[in-house]
């Protein structure tokens, strides 16, 4: 897994409440583009900001292994906003739609790479390069508090996945229905943001099978050959907590990916069916600019 791999994914992974996150899931981690606690009306701010800081995370090889790393890494901070596209902790993101409680936007994940050494039961298999996704992501508001400070939000991102390789291999789809609670100044605390997502994944035969299926040249006595199929993923929790103070930025995030009933769920690689995410950022903000622009 090279630096810049680590990075990208690092930045997609603490997307606050985020969560498209970067691992197979979708994701991550870049991606799960969901937004933690967006302000009720568009706000002026600046164009674009610099920072650097550092991050940690916790991981499972893929969801459902049982072979976990750990990671200390330096995190850059950029954002860029414009009428209809930003780059920031959410991954890409181009605006097509925005009426009022509808919008359709366009987001970007992906997926960390996996070695196969050191994780039993892939020894001797190939590993896995990194899988990049996009694709449009629809987002209908089902409920804002009268004070703006809480607000319930379908999520129904779409994405195609093709794995980095020589051959840009085609690895399907994924699509991610989720229902998004997002809380500013959580417990009266100002500037205390929490997002809470949940919901099913489904994916296409060519998305399971590039991270599930176990071809017959590799097959062992204790890993037999398998062949997983489309449809339902499993389930996926995310809890996240931001904070952006004058000239910092502080995040954290907690997610469960539950394979229980998963299409995928007897694949041999499949060790546990409660797979446990985490990791937090921290971001020093060195630079801005004097122009401003109003996005939500």
């Amino acid at each position: 897994m090279t630096v810049l791999h680590r990075v990208i994914a690092t930045a997609l992974l603490l997307t606050p409440a985020g969560v498209a996150w970067a691992q197979p899931d979708g994701a991550p981690p870049a991606v799960v583009a969901a937004r933690t606690a967006l302000p009720a009306a568009r706000t002026a701010q600046p164009v674009w900001e610099a920072g650097i800081g550092f991050s940690g995370l916790t991981l499972p090889d893929y969801r459902g292994a049982d072979r976990r790393r750990s990671y200390l890494l330096p995190l850059p901070y950029l954002v860029y906003r414009s009428p209809h596209l930003s780059l920031d902790r959410g991954g890409l993101k181009a605006e097509l739609l925005d009426r009022g409680r509808l919008e359709l936007d366009f987001s970007v994940n992906l997926s960390v790479p996996v070695r196969s050494d050191g994780n039993p039961a892939r020894e001797g298999m190939p590993g896995l390069r990194p899988s990049l996704e996009f694709g449009p992501q629809l987002l209908a508001e089902l409920w804002t508090s009268g004070d703006g400070r809480r607000k319930l939000q379908l999520q129904l991102p779409l994405r195609y996945a093709f794995a980095l390789t020589r051959s840009m291999r085609d690895v399907g789809f994924i699509f991610h229905p989720r229902l998004a609670l997002d809380i500013r100044d959580v417990a009266g605390q100002p500037g205390w943001n929490l997002g809470l997502i949940a919901g099913p994944l489904f994916a296409s035969a060519r998305h399971h099978d590039y991270f599930y299926s176990v071809d017959p040249q590799y097959a062992t006595a204790s890993r037999p050959a398998y062949r997983a199929g489309g449809g339902y993923g499993g389930l996926q929790w995310t809890a996240a907590v931001s904070k952006r103070f004058t000239r910092h930025w502080f995040g954290a995030f907690v997610r469960i990916d539950q394979l229980r009933g998963a299409v995928f769920a007897d694949s041999p690689l499949v060790q546990k069916t409660n797979t446990l995410s985490a990791g937090f950022a921290y971001s020093w903000i060195f630079a801005e600019s004097a122009e401003r622009i109003a996005r939500r």
